[in-house]
């Protein structure tokens, strides 16, 4: 990008966006997961729960990234 462009704000808000998305997604992704694992083994509402706790772990681990990532783009930028 040239020094005189100013980013987009329509790249900034689906900055914001993909970052709620995020965490939505992958704590959807666990909460099914350790549902569907409870069905089969029988052992509610443990599974569920777990799952539910590393969903929402790994949606906040890809937040830090993204965030990282988007902080390292606007420095390069500058």
């Amino acid at each position: 990008m040239a020094p005189d462009e100013q980013p987009s704000s329509w790249k900034g808000a689906a900055d914001v966006a993909q970052i709620g998305m995020t965490l939505v997604v992958a704590t959807v992704i666990g909460l099914g997961l350790g549902y569907y694992a409870d069905r089969w083994l029988g052992t509610a509402p443990w599974l569920t729960l777990v799952g539910l706790g590393f969903g929402i772990a790994a949606g906040f681990v890809n937040i830090f990234r993204t965030v990282r990532r988007l902080g390292q783009d606007r420095n390069d930028a500058e």
